[in-house]
């Protein structure tokens, strides 16, 4: 971890001292890289340009001040580096403090979902038992790692998939990291032991004449079949389209579009939408009406999908989810390029589109059919 003074200058005229504590970069579950940082800061300001003595010799103690509070900080992080042990913190328990950290996460819906879905594992593992970061060393943390593999269950008792141990074991070594880098920990225990390998997953989607065959066919609830198909034609997530209202819907010369904030990265978007996305949504109400009244997430709405599939003629296991999927597949296929792609989808970084690129990849296909047909006599 990098510790460093720094300042930021304000509308006042002065420079705002604080320290950036520095820890690298992160990656969520989605593949997305983002830089670590977090910022103290120290309510100590200088000024730009000093006119007197006076504020030449304020800016100088006020410097001094500062340079301080940094050489504290940077001892506090050397015990944890080197060791030097901060006997109140080793008999913290190591429960405790997880939760604490996971509570921070709060406002990121997905990524706290699965904080909470991995203490509840460590849990089981732990049991009865009170464990101090006095306790946690590689054994402890090896142990864990063994539980995921061979013993931890889903709720319907099967074993974890490669991807959840993946997730799971990466936000115990999250809070392993985070322990060290507060000094609770002598070694940075999340180094110590291997994690899992990622897996992966198949991203099902509809073709064009799957999905033509979904819009002709019978679905039991119309909101729930205009949701989806808004979905594939725009590409926005369930928890999106569950929240969107009226007055994220715009009705412009140029075309509709909508302006909200993702609910996934509280990322604002703008995106503009196709004729036929814009009459899916029917007739404008009040500004703060959801557009999709009654739509529900639940195993109801979840097995109607299926059920609306079968009587499109399709077998593939699609959820609502697959209509988004489905989007990205169709914007490859019809000639637009990875990065509009990416913005539509809302992607941070474009390497997590690339999956859908590796979907579509036309110059496969063409290479499938490159040898001449042979003649030749088939027999079975």
């Amino acid at each position: 971890m990098k510790i460093k003074l720094k300042k930021k200058k304000l509308a006042s005229g002065k420079y705002s001292l604080y320290i950036e504590y520095y820890k690298g970069t992160i990656q969520d579950e989605d593949g997305k890289q983002t830089h670590n940082r977090e910022f103290e800061y120290l309510r100590e300001y200088l000024f730009v340009n000093p006119k007197d003595s006076f504020e030449k010799n304020k800016n100088e103690e006020t410097l001094l001040r500062a340079e301080q509070i940094l050489s504290i900080r940077k001892a506090e992080y050397a015990q944890g580096k080197y060791g030097i042990k901060d006997k109140s913190k080793e008999k913290f328990l190591f429960l405790t403090y997880y939760d604490k950290i996971k509570e921070e996460r709060y406002e990121s819906k997905g990524n706290y979902d699965n904080w909470d879905a991995a203490q509840n594992h460590i849990e089981d593992y732990i049991g009865k038992r009170k464990i101090t970061f006095e306790d946690v060393d590689e054994d402890f943390v090896l142990g864990f790692k063994k539980y995921l593999n061979n013993k931890a269950k889903t709720k319907s008792n099967t074993l974890l998939s490669q991807n959840s141990k993946y997730t799971y074991y990466n936000k115990f070594r999250a809070a392993l990291r985070q322990a060290f880098d507060d000094g609770y920990t002598r070694r940075n225990f999340a180094t110590t032991v291997k994690g899992f390998a990622q897996g992966e997953t198949t991203r099902e989607y509809l073709t064009q004449e799957e999905l033509q065959a979904m819009a002709t066919a019978y679905c039991k609830h119309r909101v729930l079949k205009n949701a989806f198909m808004f979905s594939c034609l725009t590409g926005l997530r369930w928890s999106d389209i569950n929240k969107l209202t009226w007055l994220e819907v715009r009705d412009e010369e140029e075309g509709s579009r909508l302006i909200f904030k993702q609910k996934k990265t509280s990322g604002q978007e703008y995106q503009y939408i196709s004729n036929q996305a814009r009459q899916l949504l029917g007739k404008r109400k009040r500004d703060n009406a959801r557009v999709f009244q009654g739509l529900k997430y639940g195993a109801h709405f979840n097995s109607e999908i299926l059920r609306w599939c079968m009587r499109a003629g399709i077998t593939k296991h699609i959820t609502f989810h697959s209509a988004r999927h489905t989007h990205a597949v169709l914007l490859l296929e019809y000639g637009a390029d990875i990065y509009t792609v990416s913005k539509v989808l809302g992607h941070k970084e474009i390497r997590t589109t690339q999956v859908y690129a590796k979907i579509v990849d036309k110059k496969k296909k063409e290479a499938a059919n490159l040898i001449p047909e042979l003649e030749m006599d088939y027999e079975f």
